[in-house]
């Protein structure tokens, strides 16, 4: 299966279990995750990973992505264990 499967290059968001989902939302949470967890970013803008990391987590659930990938990174499973 390929990404034009799930949703077509013409659409940019679905619907997963009644939620919808943007096209680009695991690639978000990705970089995000990537700011966030590195320690030379300033605070305001771990701040605002932080906060669009915990916005994506019902997406993120609805598609199932962390019923299939474990979260290796202990700060990162607490956060989105706590959300």
């Amino acid at each position: 299966m390929r990404a034009a499967d799930i949703l077509p290059d013409d659409r940019n968001t679905g619907k997963f279990n009644g939620i919808p989902v943007r096209k680009g939302t695991v690639g978000a949470f990705l970089a995000n995750v990537r700011v966030w967890a590195d320690p030379f970013t300033p605070a305001n803008e771990h701040t605002a990973a932080e906060n669009d990391i915990v916005d994506a987590l019902s997406t993120l659930r609805a598609i199932g992505l962390f019923d299939l990938l474990e979260i290796r990174d202990s700060a990162l499973r607490t956060l989105v264990d706590s959300h």
